[in-house]
């Protein structure tokens, strides 16, 4: 009898809740979207791609769409005009972020930037990478790591050549014709551990360190961060006059400032770091990726590029970054790429801090907030024919990266936007450029162009589903290789 009772009143709660959602949703004018259904809400409309879930929602409901994931509210923004609302014109009510066990547990209980609520520590942490580690007198102070880093990454298939192995993913053979690799359907040796294995394994290794650290190897986990930035801090300490050598010496310079508003412990020290880890790989190995998949699927766009590297660099010696003002095709291949596979498809959620109107619709405080920059990437009345990959819509053309045109955010913008835009373009471009500088690349087992496997799959980054495999030549001098 008990029993009963208290499943009566159970019930009973369940449906005045209900109930009162129903009521308040009435009375609110909010965006238009699918109706939810109880405890799920529309979490059965997402599919293993979100954005591309989100993007068929937006063709039906519209460029504001609102959702509702379980029991938290949700708003999409579709299209380069609500970019602009949600990232600028009402940036500062939507620049929270969503209090998740994600940023909770794996970024020391939100002290990193990209979870840390809105307030006084993000902005001395975005102004501390702005101003300091990020500043391009900083950044053209440490060039001279990612040189050596962009060596050693052109090192690994020259080294390689004449052997049938991989390395790093990437499948070396000085004889095309006698090679036997996979095609784009078939597992490639190491494609089990795809997290990074495949061709973007060899640029994300490099690309994470360039700038962060001249010592030896910091690719462990939490424990092996912790160690490192104590024997960081104690050579720091041993070195009388000690002079910042890159960006983690200039991180614990700026944490030991007296000045600073917000004392930084050394667990905010650890999630800044993992922060210049995780954004200094993933992003920038991804997008070389990507940019060279389209580039074999078009060889005449890799036989433009190389005749411009040729025609500006010569025959005799590597791409230099002050040379990337004078290739204006290579950064239009970067941007078409970032615009077509954005490495974040839907950018990181945002938490309204009040009520509000968009566009004459309610947003509720606590809302939760999403972009989807590949919906905006591929809009038709933005972008000529928006799914074919052309480049040669960036030449001559004034839409950058740096948050300023609402159509192109590879970056973010606002006060959320990603600080290290200036590091990351210079790494992807210097990459890509001395990649197709130095080797001739073509499909392996005379695989044609129409049959490389483009599929993605979603998660941090959104990378290729399956690795890409190529074969290289040197196309250069064999004494340019004695790096």
């Amino acid at each position: 009898m008990e029993t009963q009772i208290w499943s009566a009143c159970l019930g009973l709660l369940v449906f005045v809740y209900l109930l009162a959602k129903t009521l308040q949703r009435r009375k609110l004018n909010l965006p238009p979207g699918p109706k939810p259904w109880p405890v799920i809400g529309n979490l059965n409309l997402i599919g293993s791609l979100p954005h591309k879930s989100l993007h068929e929602l937006a063709q039906k409901y519209g460029p504001l769409i609102h959702l509702q994931f379980g029991s938290c509210p949700v708003v999409v923004g579709s299209s380069a005009e609500m970019a602009k609302v949600i990232l600028k014109t009402m940036d500062v009510n939507f620049s929270c972020r969503p209090q998740t066990a994600a940023g909770k547990y794996t970024t020391y209980n939100y002290s990193d930037m990209t979870w840390s609520p809105y307030g006084p520590y993000l902005k001395q942490a975005r102004k501390m990478c702005l101003t300091e580690l990020f500043s391009a007198k900083r950044l053209e102070s440490y060039e001279y790591i990612r040189v050596e880093e962009i060596n050693s990454m052109i090192k690994k298939p020259v080294q390689s050549l004449g052997s049938t192995r991989f390395a790093e993913g990437i499948y070396v053979h000085s004889d095309p014709e006698r090679d036997q690799p996979h095609g784009s359907g078939e597992e490639v040796p190491g494609q089990r551990q795809r997290e990074r294995g495949g061709f973007a394994g060899g640029v994300q290794e490099n690309a994470g360190r360039a700038d962060l650290s001249e010592r030896g190897d910091q690719r462990g986990g939490c424990d092996s961060l912790a160690q490192f930035l104590g024997f960081a801090g104690a050579r720091r300490k041993s070195v009388e006059g000690y002079v910042s050598r890159d960006m983690v010496d200039v991180l614990l310079e700026q944490a030991e400032d007296p000045t600073l508003e917000v004392k930084m412990e050394r667990h905010n020290v650890k999630a800044l770091t993992q922060d210049l880890l995780a954004g200094g790989t993933e992003s920038s190995a991804v997008t070389v990726e990507w940019a060279m998949s389209e580039i074999l699927k078009k060889p005449k766009i890799l036989k433009k590029a190389t005749e411009e590297l040729d025609r500006v660099i010569g025959q005799n010696k590597w791409v230099q970054e002050k040379d990337m003002s004078n290739l204006p095709y290579i950064e239009a291949i970067v941007k078409e790429t970032m615009r077509l596979h954005p490495v974040a498809p839907l950018l990181m959620p945002r938490r309204t801090r009040e009520d509000c109107k968009v566009a004459g619709y309610d947003i509720k405080k606590g809302t939760q907030v999403f972009v989807n920059t590949w919906t905006i990437g591929t809009d038709p009345s933005l972008w000529e024919n928006p799914t074919e990959f052309n480049p040669e819509r960036f030449i001559e053309n004034a839409i950058d990266a740096k948050g300023h045109h609402f159509e192109f955010l590879p970056f973010g913008s606002g006060r959320r936007m990603c600080p290290a835009y200036s590091l990351g373009m210079k790494v992807i471009q210097s990459s890509l450029a001395n990649l197709l500088h130095g080797f001739n690349w073509k499909l392996p087992n005379r695989m044609q162009p129409e049959d490389l496997n483009m599929d993605e799959v979603f998660g941090l980054s959104c990378p290729r589903k399956i690795p890409l495999v190529a074969v290289v030549e040197p196309r250069l001098p064999p004494e340019v290789y004695n790096l």
